[in-house]
């Protein structure tokens, strides 16, 4: 009785460390995928493909950052198959690892001007490394951060890996700025935004220090012990068949193809076509992924102690309605409406980015997760918000404004808003939803 409460402190700290450590690690890989897009929008195009015109550079400077989402499933699958098979553990260490060093790799590659085609073939081959490394993360960190938690707390604790896509923006963002700040215009264009890159292996460095306290995931362990362990991880995950996976799939596409807009698009677009001054907005895009990060802790424990389904819906309405907004506001030219526009995106995408990862991951069972959760979570990513800088500055190009890019987002939004409502009415038989859970978790706080 005495060792009691000895080892509850014990087995809580080693959760909150996993979830420390997910957060990190998943912060140090969006710090290397958001520093690529936002050098891909505002450097990339002259650097690379210096002979094409702005909008046909810019459309293939965000070609090469579209490459590293069309590799992220093939990522997902490779990692998932390996995290199902061996553990979630080694598997995040890899991905790690591979992320990093393409990333150093990126700021060591000479430019168009030096090397000719090469130049753009191996920032092609650095991008493609980078997808495959981040698509082994998206879903590993999710399950091994969730698959610690304690009772009623699933969703924060999935959130903890969440909260590393603003993180990791605001500190590429941060770095991108600093270095841009202290060095003269010219410098910085021609070699100075190379060091940010070059940073990540300082970072990697301290990433992989932390993981490697972390303790394997104890879903997994049980799945080894019940002799559980699939031997083709991927197939057994679609018996969870077709209609709960392309509706899970949709509900999620709306919030990757918003974010990547604001996030990325909005860089090329603000400076090109707007006249906005390029350090304002990325501090905009800055603050709304500051707000973003912060409420996510909120919306998880909302999420857990009311139920997520309604949440999830009336944030995807309420990023549809914003959207409609949000390209109208920035066009203005008005500094202070177009802060409040991207404040605004910061404010709403977090509703359902904070839970999206637990409720794709709570589709599959234990012994396929890793594999079914990167299928769903990487496909959703590069068909929301891989293509949607391409597909947007297109669009801005084609007819010379943004209506058709507010068009195509509101259209994302009610694709992935229908889903939503779809998916969570078709609840399997002998599958508890998790406003059940939610009863179940009030009913032992009682008792206690």
């Amino acid at each position: 009785m005495d060792n009691q409460p000895a080892r509850r402190l014990t087995v809580g700290a080693a959760r909150r460390r996993t979830a420390a450590a997910m957060l990190v690690g998943t912060t140090l890989e969006w710090y290397d995928f958001f520093l690529y897009g936002t050098a891909a929008a505002l450097i990339f195009n002259t650097q690379f493909f210096p002979e094409l015109s702005p909008t046909a550079g810019t459309l293939a400077a965000f070609s090469t950052f579209a490459v590293g989402f069309v590799a992220r499933p093939i990522g997902g699958l490779v990692f998932g198959h390996f995290g199902d098979r061996i553990g979630r553990r080694n598997t995040l260490i890899v991905s790690l690892l591979m992320m990093g060093l393409a990333s150093t790799a990126i700021g060591l590659i000479p430019n168009f001007d030096a090397i000719g085609f090469w130049a753009p073939a191996l920032l092609v081959m650095a991008r493609v490394i980078q997808g495959i490394g981040l698509g082994g993360e998206g879903a590993g960190a999710t399950l091994m951060s969730m698959e610690h938690a304690p009772a009623g707390k699933r969703n924060l604790y999935a959130g903890f890996p969440q909260m590393g896509t603003p993180a990791g923006l605001v500190v590429a963002n941060i770095v991108f700025l600093s270095t841009s700040a202290l060095l003269p215009t010219g410098a910085f264009e021609s070699w100075g935004w190379r060091i940010p890159f070059l940073l990540s292996i300082v970072l990697v460095a301290v990433g992989l220090a932390i993981r490697l306290r972390v303790e394997e995931s104890p879903s997994f362990s049980q799945v080894v012990e019940d002799k559980g362990v699939a031997r083709f991880p991927l197939r057994e995950a679609l018996d969870a068949g077709f209609p709960r996976l392309g509706l899970t799939l949709c509900a999620v596409l709306a919030n990757s193809a918003v974010a990547y807009v604001f996030m990325v698009f909005t860089l090329s677009y603000g400076t090109k076509q707007l006249d906005y001054n390029k350090d304002f907005l990325i501090a905009c895009v800055s603050v709304a992924a500051v707000v973003w990060f912060v409420s996510i802790p909120y919306w998880t424990g909302v999420a857990d102690r009311f139920g997520r389904r309604r949440m999830f819906v009336w944030g995807s309405l309420a990023i549809l309605v914003w959207c409609i907004a949000f390209l109208p506001m920035l066009n203005t030219g008005n500094v202070v409406v177009a802060a409040l526009a991207f404040l605004g995106m910061g404010l709403i995408v977090p509703v359902t980015h904070s839970v999206q990862g637990a409720i794709i991951a709570d589709t599959f069972p234990a012994s396929v997760r890793y594999s079914g959760t990167s299928l769903i979570l990487q496909l959703g990513a590069i068909l929301g918000g891989g293509l949607a800088p391409i597909i947007s500055t297109a669009l801005v190009g084609g007819s010379g404004g943004s209506a058709g890019v507010t068009v195509y987002l509101v259209v994302i939004c009610a694709i992935s808003l229908t889903g939503a409502v779809a998916l969570f009415r078709r609840v399997p038989e002998g599958e508890r939803d998790d406003e059940a859970i939610v009863a179940e978790v009030r009913l032992a706080e009682v008792v206690e």
